[in-house]
């Protein structure tokens, strides 16, 4: 199984969080990772996350944490992949023969890529180019879009309405005009030029 897996075999079945195929999106958390509902797309499906970080073990050897400081770097801190994700996926790219544990100090496991694994790499280069484009395309967007500003008026707005809405006196009327509020906010920020 070690042997001839073209990309396409890293796309066909299950991911390392355990979910099937579906539509792209997020393993783990970070402002466009979120886990749970809320229709956020993945960022990696299938064996994409499994290249991404193939290719910064390839470019010095790493353990967990370092990947998923590394990646939420690279995206200017939009995703950040879940530990429940990394360590399997680690554990995979292991058991495939495609990275090496290193010696290390600590309890951490840090891997280094293999011939095999770079070989891998060097077969799925424009794969791998296209990947690290979509990482800064979030980062990108994340310093485009997540300003300390909006950040800080969010903040404010997630307070105040705990807050308000924990209080004992609130009632349906209470609700429904929070809800126009924030109705009338959003349609006044979706007109801005």
């Amino acid at each position: 199984m070690r042997f001839g897996m073209g990309y396409g075999a890293w796309t066909g079945g299950p991911r390392a969080d355990g979910e099937g195929r579906g539509r792209p999106g997020h393993e783990g958390h970070g402002r466009h990772g979120h886990r749970g509902s809320g229709g956020r797309r993945r960022l990696f499906d299938g064996g994409e996350l499994k290249l991404v970080m193939l290719k910064l073990i390839a470019d010095a050897p790493r353990h967990g944490y370092d990947l998923i400081r590394e990646i939420e770097g690279l995206t200017g801190g939009g995703y950040a992949p879940s530990p429940g994700v990394v360590y399997p996926t680690l554990s995979m790219l292991d058991e495939m023969g495609l990275i090496e544990e290193q010696q290390s100090e600590g309890a951490k496991k840090r891997f280094a890529a293999s011939d095999e694994g770079r070989a891998h790499l060097a077969e799925n280069a424009a794969v791998v180019d296209g990947l690290f484009a979509r990482l800064a395309a979030v980062g990108a967007e994340s310093e485009r879009t997540d300003g300390a500003p909006i950040r800080r008026a969010m903040g404010n707005l997630r307070q105040v309405l705990q807050h308000r809405l924990m209080r004992e006196d609130v009632n349906e009327d209470t609700l429904h005009e929070v809800a126009a509020l924030l109705d009338e906010a959003a349609q006044k920020i979706e007109r801005l030029k």
